[in-house]
């Protein structure tokens, strides 16, 4: 009962102390109050920030009231605040702040929780099964040196990639250049549409072909062989030489029956001015006149050329009896045929007409005709232009190196079926009536070869069916 009384006491002067205190700081407040009445009256304050100023001023004072009350349970009774001694201490409910901790405590709080981390996250024991010792894992290592590998593969796939489209411009461009240029005439970008409307079809070389077939007897495999040469040659206006063609063969197989034939073909589709007909033992018979027919020679040849290259066409030169021609002339012709002075004279085309070499070509056929009895003409001719070029062209060399320059072209003997058709072809044209009787009988005085493998050629060839169909 004593205890409760002395408590009730001490609880009773403490409300008495605390309203004493409350009046002390009302009348504080009030005082304060005055004083913000004016500052309001200075500075306009809202409403808000006088709530948030006397929020504050009441914290300071429970705190201040705190701080007090507990110095009174740490030292004791206070002197004159009306307390007895040994009366309990009025306790406030627990607020955290960092003021009651101390550098040892955190350091101690911190290890601990330190230590039951480390403890979670210790692993469990790894159970291996019995005979089975500890094997590590396997760790896969990842190189850095294979990423900048990877680049550099990337970096020159990219360099290789640019350079092959650079250079795929730069061959596509110097073709266009070249094309368009008449500096360098060997390499060309050809349009075939526009080749074959502007020169094949200006050449008529269709219709070239079937006169050579209607007018050349058993000629065919080099018939062939010249056209491919005038076609290839004349599908373009731009060359890098002219084209030099050399007819090799005895007398009577057509050299020059085919010579007039290109002469009156050339004539009517580029014209009379460009198309030169050189008969040697006519133009130039004696030979101290070697000279000076060299050198009028050149002359037409350098205006012939010119004026083709105004006229854009390539003119036609045939030389018939070139076995005739003094060594001034082939020297003249070979300097024209290899000139490198202007373009004018590498469009140009040069027919020679010879019975030079016609040895070996007799000698050949006479010799190998059993080999190509089986063959059809063109592989037969293909066969016996390569078999004979070799050995001709040597022989023709050694005469003057112009033959050189040339594209050979021998032509063969003619059998008894060719020599009835030409006495066929001249009885017509003169107006006779074609009798078969007769005209086996004047086939039948031409000299021939010894049979050979079942052929037989003539000596002469077509060359006295003239004479004789005028003698009927």
């Amino acid at each position: 009962m004593g205890d409760q009384d002395v408590y009730d006491r001490l609880s009773g002067s403490q409300t008495d102390g605390e309203m004493g205190e409350e009046k002390g700081e009302s009348e504080g407040e009030s005082e304060k109050r005055g004083s913000w009445t004016g500052a309001e009256s200075l500075y306009q304050f809202s409403s808000s920030l006088r709530a948030v100023v006397r929020i504050r001023q009441k914290y300071l004072t429970m705190k201040k009231r705190r701080l007090e009350l507990a110095g009174l349970g740490v030292v004791g009774p206070v002197v004159g605040a009306g307390l007895f001694t040994g009366a309990p201490v009025r306790t406030s409910p627990k607020i955290f702040t960092f003021e009651g901790l101390t550098p040892s405590s955190t350091t101690t709080t911190f290890s601990s929780l330190l230590q039951k981390r480390k403890k979670k996250k210790r692993s469990r024991r790894v159970m291996f099964p019995s005979g089975g010792g500890c094997r590590a894992p396997v760790i896969k290592e990842h190189s850095r040196a294979k990423n900048c590998l990877f680049l550099l593969c990337t970096i020159l796939f990219l360099q290789v990639m640019c350079m092959c489209v650079r250079l795929i411009f730069i061959f596509l461009f110097v073709c266009v250049l070249m094309s368009h240029s008449v500096l360098y005439p060997s390499i060309q970008v050809y349009n075939a549409i526009e080749n074959l409307d502007d020169h094949v079809l200006r050449y008529d070389l269709e219709g070239l072909e079937k006169t050579l077939c209607r007018e050349v007897f058993g000629q065919q495999g080099a018939m062939e062989a010249l056209l491919a040469q005038l076609r290839d040659y004349l599908s373009t206006y731009v060359h890098n030489k002219p084209l030099v063609l050399s007819l090799h063969g005895t007398s009577g197989v057509g050299k020059s029956h085919v010579g007039r034939l290109l002469a009156g073909h050339f004539r009517s589709v580029v014209g009379e001015p460009l198309v030169l007909q050189y008969f040697v033992l006519h133009h130039c018979p004696l030979e101290d006149d070697a000279w000076r027919c060299a050198r009028a020679l050149t002359i037409l040849v350098s205006e012939t050329v010119l004026r083709a290259e105004e006229e854009e066409k390539i003119p036609v030169f045939i030389f018939d009896e070139a076995e005739h021609l003094h060594p001034e002339l082939l020297d003249a012709l070979r300097d024209l045929v290899q000139s490198k002075l202007s373009n004018e004279y590498l469009n140009a085309v040069y027919l020679f007409l010879s019975n030079q070499g016609h040895n070996h070509i007799t000698k050949h056929l006479l010799h190998n005709s059993s080999s190509d009895s089986m063959m059809t003409v063109s592989e037969y001719h293909g066969n016996f232009v390569k078999e004979l070029t070799p050995l001709l062209r040597n022989t023709l060399e050694m005469l003057h190196p112009l033959w050189a320059e040339a594209e050979l072209i021998p032509l063969t003997l003619l059998e008894k079926g060719h020599v009835t058709e030409c006495f066929l072809d001249e009885m017509m044209r003169e107006g006779f009536y074609p009798d078969r009787t007769n005209i086996e009988r004047l086939a039948g005085e031409i000299e021939y070869y010894p049979v050979v493998w079942g052929r037989v050629y003539a000596r002469t060839g077509c060359k006295q069916v003239v004479a004789k169909v005028n003698l009927l």
